[in-house]
């Protein structure tokens, strides 16, 4: 027989503790959500499942990881060549 999961990916569910979030698969034996404020957590589905609920909520927008400016190069000059360029 098929196994056909409870939750299909990217299925808004609640989490008693861990708040929303979005399913990322589900199997037979375990199920990996993204929670807004948690991040990834993989659970045991056996286990999980009777704490989580089916949320209508529309999910929020994805966080952009920021862009960091590069460092500038720190460029270090011996004495002995600064003095025998004077």
């Amino acid at each position: 027989m098929a196994f056909k999961p409870p939750f299909a990916s990217n299925a808004q569910v609640e989490h008693n503790k861990f708040g929303f979030g979005a399913v990322v698969s589900c199997s037979e034996e375990h199920i990996v959500i993204k929670f807004d404020e948690h991040g990834e957590k993989k659970f045991i589905a056996g286990i999980v499942l009777p704490n989580l609920k089916k949320s209508d909520r529309t999910p929020p927008p994805e966080k952009r990881a920021r862009a960091r400016k590069p460092k500038a190069a720190v460029v270090v000059v011996p004495v002995a060549v600064q003095q025998a360029a004077s």
